[in-house]
């Protein structure tokens, strides 16, 4: 359903107010939103919090249904298929006339040593972390661009921010999604539309389990000894991570903010902190550090 003259005069004016339908002088204005990889953890929760707040919601995943009776719409979306996501997009937008705000949640963990990576191990692992979110912007920015409005929020990780061992090709993956929705910004400047980027440390999710963690094949027994420490060690600080609703509040805020920052660090104090040990510490001794925390000797 489109929006009607009156609706567009009401809510897409920008004489009225500042950008249009996202940034309303009325702050308690309910949103269209889109959450990806909605099914456990940091998406389940923010779809849950979202809904709480009375926004329309939309929560999609592979596997995700209606049959919980959930307090917001499921939808089953691949964000591997540039099919599977048009499709749903444009059934929504078909229904309510308009996206107000895409979050993309979705992603995946593949664990394993760079130096004897398989290339297909790194292309699965872009397909889900880095295409996947570019496929679902890409679907929702016309109609924003042709509302002046909008707001795309992108979960990375401070392991975005930061190269992980053993983890390089999920870092990479986030490292690339900070790439793009740095450029996204420059290029949304004047529409009204804004980026803003979440960097979770460590949560306690079903993300853990399921980490792809690839065989140790490499013929050195201190790097396999590294490897396996690496492993044990992050899936300990998961263990004891935060709850994901403290991720799903920070999400609501940055919805009800009139200009939300570009970037978001969110967890423990320790872990929060090291993109800025990275940039004032010499660069061999924030190595040695991180290495240190995850065993590595």
């Amino acid at each position: 359903m489109q929006p009607t003259p009156a609706d567009r005069n009401r809510y897409f004016n920008p004489g009225r107010e500042l950008n249009g339908f996202y940034r309303s002088t009325d702050k308690k204005m309910k949103k269209i939103i889109l959450v990806t990889g909605a099914s456990t953890g940091i998406g389940m929760a923010t779809v849950r919090a979202l809904a709480k707040e009375g926004h329309r919601v939309y929560g999609v995943s592979r596997t995700i249904t209606n049959k919980h009776g959930y307090p917001f719409t499921a939808i089953r979306m691949d964000v591997t298929d540039s099919r599977s996501v048009k499709e749903v997009i444009n059934s929504i937008i078909a229904k309510e006339g308009r996206i107000d705000v895409l979050v993309n949640n979705a992603g995946n963990g593949v664990a394993g040593p760079l130096y004897d990576m398989p290339v297909e191990a790194a292309r699965s692992q872009f397909e889900v972390n880095f295409f996947g979110v570019v496929s679902a912007t890409s679907a929702v920015l016309p109609g924003m661009i042709e509302r002046n409005a909008g707001l795309i929020i992108n979960i990375s990780s401070i392991a975005g921010l930061i190269g992980l061992p053993y983890q390089g090709l999920y870092s990479a993956s986030k490292f690339a999604i900070e790439g793009y929705s740095q450029s996204l910004r420059m290029e949304l400047f004047s529409t009204g539309i804004d980026v803003a980027v979440i960097n979770p440390g460590d949560f306690k999710t079903s993300f853990t389990g399921n980490r792809q963690k690839l065989p140790f094949s490499f013929p050195n027994e201190k790097l396999a000894n590294d490897f396996n420490a690496a492993i044990k060690s992050m899936e300990a600080d998961e263990d004891k991570g935060g709850d994901p609703a403290d991720v799903a509040d920070k999400i609501c805020h940055i919805v009800e903010a009139g200009k939300p920052k570009q970037n978001y660090l969110v967890g423990a104090i320790g872990q929060t902190i090291a993109p800025t040990l990275k940039k004032i510490l010499p660069g061999r001794l924030f190595v040695k550090l991180m290495n240190d925390h995850y065993g590595l000797h």
